[in-house]
């Protein structure tokens, strides 16, 4: 208790922590911009501080977060942004495998990892291969990913299986199980930075039931401290669930 309050300050009651939180990291390139620096300089800083956060994250207690890393849509940016990313990605990926054993961090990735570099789908298959036997908090990466593209999977799978003939009924628990976060709880909380209210098309199905903080705070400069204050005002929410 005396660590956890060390760490968080006192800002946050360690028994109402979420469960999972979800965010967007969002506003790397404006985060850039305003300082005069080429936008891919602020991808390497917010890939920096998604360090910090996940860090933060394990050592408070939380047991899920789930991070906006690449939309299917993003394809669309520069070329140049776009090769940025991946070797960020890459750079991040081998340094994780070989921390992998102390940190302890299981990690999973969600989306359509086919259209990437064989070395980056090598480096995939292997983080989550040597992850898969470590308990404690679960990192998810959502790259390639977008919400639609997703729930369109899981409707074409359903009907693949109902077509072979697993007749089930289609309940939303079944239909969960075909989505990339099964057997993941859904998200509690879910952060964006960076002054956007929207989704964007993240965890569209996931998100039905979840708080929503929005934060003009760029992305780079979104601290452990930022996130003990999101957390804060989420414990004050009163979650109903549809009820009274």
């Amino acid at each position: 208790m005396n660590i956890f309050r060390k760490k968080t300050g006192g800002r946050i009651d360690p028994s109402r922590l979420p469960r999972h939180i979800a965010v967007v990291m969002d506003g790397n390139g404006r985060w850039a911009k305003r300082r005069g620096l080429p936008r891919t300089v602020g991808h390497g800083a917010g890939a920096e501080n998604f360090r910090a956060v996940a860090t933060h994250c394990k050592e408070i207690g939380v047991e899920y977060l789930t991070v906006y890393a690449f939309s299917t849509e993003n394809w669309k940016r520069p070329v140049d942004e776009v090769e940025t990313i991946m070797e960020l990605l890459e750079k991040y990926l081998h340094e994780a495998i070989g921390k992998m054993e102390k940190d302890r961090v299981k990690m999973k990735f969600f989306g359509d990892t086919t259209v990437l570099s064989e070395k980056l789908r090598r480096l995939i298959a292997e983080t989550e291969e040597i992850s898969a036997r470590f308990e404690g908090v679960q990192v998810n990466i959502c790259l390639n990913y977008g919400g639609r593209d997703e729930i369109l999977r899981a409707a074409a799978q359903y009907a693949k299986d109902y077509a072979a003939g697993q007749t089930e009924p289609l309940t939303e628990k079944r239909f969960s199980n075909y989505l990339f976060s099964a057997g993941i709880p859904d998200p509690d909380l879910v952060i964006r930075p960076s002054g956007e209210y929207r989704l964007s098309n993240f965890l569209l199905w996931q998100t039905a039931y979840s708080e929503f903080y929005f934060t003009d705070i760029l992305w780079p400069d979104f601290s452990p401290r930022e996130l003990d204050r999101a957390i804060s005002v989420f414990q004050k929410r009163d979650r109903r669930y549809g009820g009274v």
